[in-house]
């Protein structure tokens, strides 16, 4: 007869780690977010500017995060320039919000 080990019984999903949204978790996603997260919409431009990243970076970190519903793109023009407006869906901004309450959870013990 062999001892088993026994481990306390945790339920599953009571570690904050468990609201993480896995596409915030690279760097760049989530600094888009965070700077979509106060405007009602933003200008690409302005964005790839104050994330500090090429408009091919953020191009690219912007279709991940279109697909996943999360953020809207707009494409128009103001006067002869063609200009793309970036905003968060409403959807988005609740899994950042889940995303920051989890991250504070971690962060806190």
């Amino acid at each position: 007869m062999t001892a088993e080990k026994t481990t306390p019984a945790v339920p599953r999903g009571s570690h904050p780690r468990h609201d993480l949204a896995p596409l915030l978790n690279a760097p760049v996603r989530l600094s888009v977010v965070a700077a979509l997260a106060p405007a009602q919409k933003a200008e690409f431009g302005f964005v790839r500017d104050l994330v500090e990243v090429t408009d091919s970076v953020l191009s690219k970190q912007v279709s991940a995060l279109e697909e996943a519903g999360w953020v809207a793109v707009d494409k128009g023009r103001v006067g002869r320039r063609p200009r793309t407006w970036l905003s968060l869906t409403a959807e988005g901004r609740a899994v950042y919000q889940r995303h920051l309450a989890a991250l504070r959870a971690i962060a806190e013990g």
